[in-house]
């Protein structure tokens, strides 16, 4: 993979020398040449797509954000929070619940999304990459929030109760489409680009608000 984006580099720099002998390509010239040699360099392979090369629009805005400086309009995060938010349905069946034991593989697992995983294959949810989880985990990311006693903090006694309705169907919301809360959210939208399946976010809800979890403990 470094070879290639060498490769890709080298291409740039040979386009941009070339392009001093006449005159500066623009900045929309310049990445254009990178998707087209992007393009032309990647190939569809397991479970890593060419759809990767082409963002959707919410993802351009907050990668354009980001490189930039400049924070989105705020009408612009209120648009795409409410089409993120149009995305989330309630779990087929009623419950949002699942096992916390098979959740706490989930959350171990990052399994997935990459070229040597075979379509069809179970991804993980990778949740240590970025997060606190359980105080037996040595090693875990901080780039989101500890989520150690996650439902213990938030009142989750029962999560089937009415006072635990607003932080079940939040947190639920949260793991199929972190953007309809945060516009340029770095968290995976694990139901909304299939990353998990429904009943792997269940375990990782039971995970997270099951009061037997070793989490609330």
């Amino acid at each position: 993979m470094n070879r290639t984006y060498a490769l890709i580099g080298a291409a740039v720099a040979t386009a941009l020398l070339t392009a001093c002998t006449t005159s500066m390509p623009t900045s929309a010239e310049l990445d254009k040449l990178t998707q087209d040699i992007m393009a032309r360099s990647f190939r569809a392979e397991g479970q890593a797509k060419l759809d990767r090369l082409s963002p959707d629009e919410d993802n351009r805005l907050c990668a354009e954000s980001d490189q930039t400086g400049v924070a989105l309009d705020p009408k612009v995060a209120q648009a795409i929070e409410a089409r993120n938010l149009a995305t989330i349905q309630p779990p087929t069946d009623g419950k949002f619940l699942g096992d916390w034991k098979q959740g706490e593989a989930i959350a171990q697992s990052g399994a997935g999304k990459t070229w040597t995983d075979k379509e069809g294959s179970v991804n993980g949810g990778n949740c240590y990459n970025c997060h606190q989880i359980s105080k037996e985990e040595l090693s875990y990311g901080t780039l989101g929030p500890s989520l150690y006693n996650y439902g213990k903090i938030r009142g989750v006694v029962n999560p089937g109760s009415a006072e635990s309705k607003p932080i079940v169907e939040y947190t639920w919301g949260k793991l199929q489409n972190a953007r309809a809360y945060n516009a340029c959210s770095n968290m995976p939208r694990f139901g909304h680009k299939g990353i998990l399946t429904e009943a792997q976010i269940k375990h990782v809800m039971a995970l997270l608000l099951d009061p037997a979890s070793p989490i609330n403990k």
